[in-house]
Parts: C-alpha cells; structure tokens; sequence
C-alpha cells in the first residue's frame, strides 16, 4: 500500500470542542498574505504594489499583518525598512517578520526591524516525522535544541533592539505541526514557554500550523485542543493557527480549531498562498459574520477588494468562491429564483426579521453586492419567477402570475438559442418588442366613451363632446374607436357598447377586424411613482384556444389598458 495515516492523535481524549455550537467571538487575525501569499506568486508584487496592499490590509481592520521574510532577500528587507523609515505603519498595527530558527538569519531579522514600533518576530523550526528523518537527519532533541537555541538568540536580540516605545513580541511555529506527534510538538513548544517566559500582559504565540492538511478536520481540533489544555503557563500563550488547504478544509480547520481553544488566525484573502493556498479570511470571517459575530474586518465592498487583490497579485478568483465569486449569490435554476423572490418580498413586508432569505447565506447588500445584478441570473434553466423579479426589480413591472409561465418560457427560449445568459437590460428589450404598446398590425388612434347609468347621462368625453348620449338601464359604454389598419392605413370607425370601457373598445376591435376571441384577464398598477408616473396595465385574450398577452404603458391607465388590448389582439394576429 502506497499511502496511510500521516497523522498522529493526541495521547488523551480531546473531545470537549464538540459540545460546543460555534463560534461566539471573533479571533485576533493576522494577515500572512504579504508573506506567504506573496511568495506564492508567479511574479511577487513590486515595493509599490506591496504598500498598496498592507494600506488595504490596514483600511480592512487587520491590526496584525505579516510583511515577510525579511532575510530572504534585499526586496524583502527592504520593503521592511520602507514601512518604518516611511513611517507607513499606524501605531494600532503590529507587524509580523518571519525568521528560521537560524542564528545569522535571526540576527538579520533584528536588523531589517530596528525601529518598528509594534512588532512580532516569528520563529520557527519544522519538527514532524516527515522533516526529521527525510530533511534534518534529526532526532527529537536535536530538533529541540534547535527551537531553544533560536528562543535563546531571539530573546537576546531583542533585549539589544527595545527600546523606550518599542514593543518586541515573538511567536513560535513547530512546523508542520499536522505531521507531528502532538507530545512531542507539546515538548518543543514548553520548552520555547521556558526560555521565553511569557507573561499575561506579553503574551507569546504559540502557532500551530496545517503546514500541510494530514487528517481529516476534526482530528486537527483535537490536537489542538489537546495543546490548548497542556502548554506550559497558558494564561500568558495566545494560541494560534496557520491552516493551509491541501484537502479543501482550510476553513474547517480553522473553525473546530477555534472551537478547541484557539484565539488566533493566520491566513490570507482568498485563499492566496503556497500550493492550495492558506485558509480564506474572507471566507471563515464570512461565516462567522452569518452567525451573528462581529468580526472587526470590513468587506462592505468585497467587489472593490476583489478588484484589487487581483490587480495586485495577477490572480484571479474563482466565480464559485464563496462570498467573494462573481456567480456566489446567483440563482439560475427557476425554483431557487421563485424562493428567492419570494422570500426577499417576505423580507420587505417583514423588515425587522432576522436573514433567512432562501438560498442566500447573506444579504449581498452587506458586501457591496446588488440584487439585480448578482441574484436573479437569467437563461436557459431559468424559471418564470426569476424574470419576474428580474422585471419588477429593475423595471418596475408586475406581471399577473398567470402570464408568467408565458414571459419565462420566452426568455427561457431566447437563452436557449443564443447559448448565453441574458442581461437585464435585454430582459426588458425582450419584454417591450414581444409585448408593450405592439402596433404591428393595428392601432387605435382615437377613442370617446359615452357613459350612462340608468336614465341619467354622465358624459366623459376625452376628446370632443360631439356625441349622442344612449339611454340604457345598465352601466354602459359606448366606444367610438379610430383604427389604422396596415394596408393603405385604412381608417375605420365603429361604435360598440360593453360592460366597462375596455369591454366595449374590444367589442368595437372584434367588429372591426371581424375576428373573435374572449377578454379572459386583465390587471393594471403604477409603473413608476410621483405626479410623471407611467401606468401599466395587462391583458390577456383567447383566440382559438390559444392565449395571447398584451402590456400597456402610458400615463393614462385607460389610455394604456386599451394599448394593452391592442397589443395582446396584434399578438394574436401574428400567428
């Protein structure tokens, strides 16, 4: 057998993270994407581009940020000193410098910070099965020795650098600490505790990192439960994770870590970082964020950050990506649109409620998304309900639910043989051509009504009032209607009488034109709101068993419901 276990679990039963529901307050976060994720760049950001991302990073809330390795190379060291003789960091960051637990790369990270006022050096030495037989050739406690003596020369270093106003803190990693015996990782890291000899008010991190992902999430929650219960003077050690995403469960990692003592995250946006990357900040602040937590980082403009993060790095993020993906939030199939709607109409009638809005995890407003844009996606596989939010949306039409199966089956066909999502805007551009204010074959150019109840005329003239007044024990109109009709623009006047106006305008179209067909539905509302507001109304004929629909828009709703009509019969006409 090829592959087993790399893994190890801890000596002692470390279950107590599984009693718990989740997450309750936010980590200390750390951004590592100047380090771990810059070195995962094909081509590493420029001096310029770096201090573009750590203003980012600042303006984002992240009060601890690692810069780099600052004895890797003069491009690191220099970017270091850049950020202190420029004076770029503000006095509520702490910075972060990776070193080995190496004697002349320590020394040069001492160099690289002298004068930084917040900052935290970041020792480690790898100590897993793997490292120790392949790489070190070492055993335990020549592994040991090797975080000792680095512990010592770092505490020494610092005691050379501080000075009034400058506060040196460190942090150590038993590397690939996934891969490690968690008794032996325990050794190690008590022992950096006893050359440290942190305090509570000068805490030292003890980071465990998923150098690479071994095991399953909940095993890595028992190991670092089982740390968490077992260093060395606890009340002055910050536990804090490094996860890495080998097997997909960066995130996972990080929030059973969390819940098995941890206080601290180091990761990147977006994943960024060596092979699969770190664990997604965005991501893991997100899901607390949808729990209720604050997180004391701000994405109310994810969109913005995206953008950037992709300027800068030359990396792209994956349309799938949760919260930041362009297609995260979008709804294609037509029941995920239906829910949808209705559920962001429940929201309105019911504004004070908690977020429960079918298929979305957040509102996209509180990440500087927009619904139109980024909820209700149309094509091939949508349903009626994502076009009708789609138009009454962006557009202000309600359509009759009866009418939606017909709409939603249009777009639906458009998407189909053009093989591409359909915008909005073509949305509406379909919607109009197929159905508003349609003059293809006939138009009504001039209407009168003459109305009466019982034996007394009420007259309502639109036009002129040069018209005889019928007596009638109903409720009636009469309609004088003015047509053109396609050939030689024929005009052709008729008078008709019916139950309403829109009644008798059609009695006088059926007349008219000599077809037949029933009016079988009709609805109107105000398309837009204040004293220039267009009204729309809907009409729906049938004509030999078939249904046609028209849509009316004019500033006047009688004027629009017989538009409507005129639509819906030119419809009928063009079969």
């Amino acid at each position: 057998m090829k592959y087993k276990k790399r893994f190890f679990l801890p000596p002692a039963e470390s279950f107590d993270w599984v009693k718990k529901e989740g997450v309750t307050e936010p980590p200390i976060w750390c951004s590592v994407d100047l380090r771990d994720g810059n070195q995962a760049l094909v081509i590493p950001m420029s001096l310029e581009e770096k201090i573009e991302f750590f203003d980012m990073l600042v303006k984002i809330g992240f009060k601890e940020i690692e810069i780099g390795f600052p004895a890797a190379s003069e491009t690191e060291f220099s970017f270091c000193r850049t950020l202190i003789d420029k004076n770029l960091i503000p006095d509520d960051v702490t910075v972060q410098v990776l070193t080995q637990a190496r004697d002349h790369i320590i020394r040069r990270t001492f160099e690289a910070i002298d004068g930084m006022k917040n900052v935290i050096v970041h020792l480690y030495n790898s100590t897993s099965v793997a490292q120790r037989e392949q790489v070190f050739r070492k055993s335990r406690e020549e592994i040991t020795a090797i975080a000792v003596d680095g512990a010592k020369l770092a505490l020494e270093e610092k005691q050379k650098f501080e000075k009034p106003g400058v506060n040196i803190r460190f942090e150590y990693s038993p590397e690939s600490f996934t891969g490690t015996e968690p008794e032996f990782a325990l050794e190690v890291c008590n022992a950096v505790i006893d050359v440290i000899n942190p305090t509570p008010d000068n805490k030292l991190i003890i980071n465990l990192p998923v150098t690479v992902e071994e095991s399953m999430p909940h095993i890595y929650a028992c190991q670092v439960e089982y740390m968490s219960k077992n260093l060395k003077n606890r009340e002055a050690v910050t536990v804090s994770l490094h996860p890495h995403n080998d097997r997909g469960t960066g995130v996972a990692d990080s929030e059973l870590g969390l819940l098995a003592g941890a206080e601290r995250i180091e990761g990147t946006l977006f994943g960024n970082g060596e092979r699969t990357g770190n664990v997604d900040i965005v991501t893991l602040a997100m899901n607390m964020y949808s729990q209720g937590v604050t997180t004391g980082l701000d994405f109310s403009n994810l969109p913005e950050l995206a953008e950037k993060y992709c300027r800068l790095t030359r990396m792209n993020i994956n349309e799938r990506q949760p919260y930041s993906g362009a297609l995260v939030f979008a709804a294609f199939s037509g029941s995920h649109q239906d829910a949808i709607a209705k559920g962001m109409k429940y929201r309105e009638e019911n504004p004070d409620s908690f977020w429960n809005v079918p298929y979305l995890s957040v509102d996209p407003h509180d990440i500087g998304r927009e619904y139109d844009a980024d909820v209700i996606r149309i094509n091939s596989q949508s349903g009626r309900g994502g076009v009708g939010y789609i138009l009454s949306t962006n557009f202000g039409y309600n359509i009759p639910t009866e009418m939606r199966d017909t709409v939603g089956k249009l777009m639906k066909d458009w998407s189909d043989k053009g093989h591409r999502e359909l915008r909005a805007d073509e949305v509406l551009r379909i919607f109009n051509n197929t159905f508003v204010n349609k003059k293809t074959y006939f138009d009504i150019t001039e209407v009168h009504y003459v109305q009466m109840d019982g034996k007394k005329a009420k007259v309502k003239l639109k036009k002129s009032d040069n018209f005889d007044l019928i007596d009638g024990k109903l409720a009636e109109i009469v309609v004088s209607a003015g047509m053109n009709t396609p050939r030689g623009k024929t005009i052709i006047m008729r008078e008709a009488v019916g139950n309403g106006r829109l009644d008798a305008v059609s009695q006088a179209v059926k007349d008219a034109l000599k077809i037949d067909y029933t009016l079988t539905a009709y609805t109107e509302h105000a398309l837009t709101k204040g004293s220039s507001s267009l009204a729309a109304a809907y009409v729906c004929i049938e004509r030999g068993g078939v249904q046609y629909w028209g849509v009316g828009v004019l500033p006047d709703i009688i004027d629009a419901s017989v538009a409507a009509l005129v639509s819906a019969v030119n419809n009928s006409l063009s079969e």
